[in-house]
């Protein structure tokens, strides 16, 4: 039996990167998907990437909208007849530093990180505390565990998320729902290799391991939250680093 037959997922930030990454892992242990994501069309064609629309499902949703984020969870809950898993990993830079950052850098970042996993969490627990059952899972950052230069917003938005995980970990795990979280480290990807060559390889020294990660590694370690692999598991913040850190 594949570890998430019959229930239904929702990934914010799905239509690409480590969101459709894990969308597709879920998919492939049985889950059925909800992707929402600004880019509508790009969502669509990440659904459809993924098993077309007995499986998957696009939706356009802007986490900072709290009405956005409650039409993606009823969406969920309409198309597939329930909320069982719901993935808070939609997210943006605006890096800087602190003497060039505007204030508006500083309010996208915070507003589509902090109050968009907020957002998420909120709705998603709504649903999942009449069923006495449920798992969300936080995207955190390792920028959120030591700071980085050039990310004030990420990094305090990312150590945010690991605050919150941990006060609705406590709210829910009385009525069945668990909050979990991940924090990535240098995760190969379209923006991380678009950096300069020289700041790659300096990241790349700072691994243990010696390499990056894919984007399928983070997707295991979220399966793991999902699943009932991780049952007896709330509050807890999961590095995925290659000992970056550490």
């Amino acid at each position: 039996m594949t570890l998430l037959a019959g229930r239904t997922a929702v990934v914010t930030g799905g239509a690409q990167g480590l969101g459709l990454a894990i969308a597709q892992r879920f998919v492939s242990e049985g889950a059925r998907v909800v992707l929402g994501d600004l880019n509508l069309e790009a969502t669509e064609a990440a659904a459809a990437s993924i098993g077309g629309t007995d499986v998957a499902v696009a939706a356009c949703c802007d986490v900072t909208s709290a009405a956005d984020v409650d039409a993606l969870v009823a969406t969920a809950v309409e198309r597939f007849g329930s909320l069982d898993v719901f993935v808070n990993n939609a997210g943006i830079t605006r890096d800087a530093t602190m003497r060039k950052m505007t204030e508006d850098q500083f309010d996208q970042v915070i507003a589509v990180h902090l109050k968009g996993t907020w957002h998420g969490l909120r709705s998603a627990a709504a649903v999942m505390r009449e069923a006495g059952s449920g798992a969300i899972v936080n995207m955190s950052s390792l920028s959120g565990k030591v700071g980085l230069v050039g990310q004030t917003n990420y990094s305090a938005a990312k150590a945010g998320i690991v605050g919150m995980t941990k006060a609705a970990a406590k709210e829910l795990a009385h009525v069945g729902v668990r909050v979990n979280a991940i924090q990535p480290g240098l995760i190969r990807s379209a923006m991380t290799e678009a950096m300069p060559e020289r700041i790659w390889e300096q990241k790349l020294a700072e691994v243990p391991m010696g390499r990056a990660g894919e984007p399928a590694e983070i997707a295991n370690v979220a399966l793991f939250l999902a699943s009932d692999l991780s049952s007896y598991m709330t509050g807890t913040v999961l590095e995925v680093t290659g000992g970056r850190f550490m």
